[in-house]
């Protein structure tokens, strides 16, 4: 039979009961009411998130996705799918197709362009060949008198003219450096890779015509470089009045590296009639003398080089030939390549 509790036992009693519930206030009870309530928000707003960012179609972050390729699990409701991929995929052949067809048109340019130039030169070499057809007339025919109107000259160059009168020596002009025309020496050294000309000078003297009245400028003709000096060519400086005939020459412009001419000391490298006719008081007209007008001891006549270059024929062979090979290339491989597709 249980024997009742003694009254220190039911006051320890008392006192565990009294002190749990102390523990156990109705206020503690009402807040964790409250978080269970507020948690329980949180996990149904949370649910709401995952499945809009599921049902969005925007792409996955860029975090996502380079943790799905380091092959990283993504997280719970979230899905990538590698659509961009697969249509950049699937588009590569259709890019490259186009820049074959723009390569394969652009490369046509070059022999379209070189059959064009080819064309351009076969034009050149004609108009070439009638413009030294007329000169060649023009230096064979019969002289004329020198016209009174300088105007008229311009159209007259390389014509041969005739004059009377004489020369002025005291007001001498030297064209050079230059070397004597002579085609019998230039036909001999055509071969050769080097030749060692003499070097020398164009005497230019004026001239006053008795029946016009004016005073021109006469290339004589070539002299050495030690017989530029008119002292040692006494003999060859004429005297008196004299039948003269020559070629019309017109004014020249400076060429690139060509020096600038110095009248002071009387070297000149280009024809420059108005600097010419105002040192000498000549009028701007200049004819180079024939060879006939050539004396013992004076000057060389002559010295007129009436050529004109031709080499056409060489840019139509080159151009034609360009056009030919690269034809055949892109033929070779564009065309033959789609045939054999």
């Amino acid at each position: 039979m249980a024997r009742p509790p003694s009254e220190l036992e039911a006051g320890a009693a008392r006192t565990t009961w009294a002190g749990g519930g102390a523990r156990r206030r109705p206020g503690s009870r009402r807040l964790s009411a409250r978080k269970r309530r507020r948690g329980g928000e949180m996990a149904a707003a949370a649910v709401r998130w995952l499945g809009l960012r599921a049902a969005r179609p925007a792409p996955a972050p860029a975090r996502a996705v380079r943790r799905s390729v380091l092959a990283v699990p993504l997280r719970p409701g979230l899905a990538w799918s590698p659509s961009r991929c697969g249509s950049s995929a699937a588009e590569a052949p259709a890019t490259k197709a186009e820049d074959d067809s723009f390569l394969q048109w652009f490369l046509l340019l070059i022999p379209a362009t070189a059959f064009g130039l080819g064309t351009w030169q076969v034009q050149r070499r004609k108009w070439k060949l009638k413009l030294i057809a007329e000169l060649e007339s023009r230096v064979l025919a019969e002289p004329i008198p020198l016209p009174a109107d300088p105007m008229e000259l311009k159209n007259l160059e390389y014509r041969p003219v005739k004059v009377r009168g004489h020369f002025d020596h005291s007001k001498e002009l030297y064209m050079m450096p230059r070397t004597m025309v002579d085609p019998a020496r230039e036909a001999r050294e055509a071969g050769r890779l080097s030749s060692s000309p003499e070097s020398g000078a164009y005497v230019i003297t004026p001239f006053h015509c008795t029946e016009l009245g004016i005073t021109i400028l006469v290339n004589r003709g070539f002299v050495p470089r030690k017989k530029v000096n008119p002292d040692t060519r006494q003999k060859g400086q004429i005297e008196g009045e004299v039948d003269l005939v020559g070629m019309v020459r017109l004014t020249e412009t400076r060429k690139p590296f060509v020096p600038e001419n110095n009248p002071e000391r009387n070297h000149w490298h280009y024809r420059d009639l108005e600097a010419m006719s105002r040192l000498t008081g000549a009028d701007p007209v200049f004819i180079d003398a024939d060879f006939k007008s050539t004396v013992p001891g004076g000057p060389i006549g002559g010295q007129t080089r009436v050529t004109l270059r031709n080499e056409h024929m060489q840019y139509i062979i080159t151009w034609y030939g360009l056009c030919a090979a690269t034809s055949f290339l892109w033929f070779k491989k564009f065309l033959r390549r789609t045939s054999g597709v």
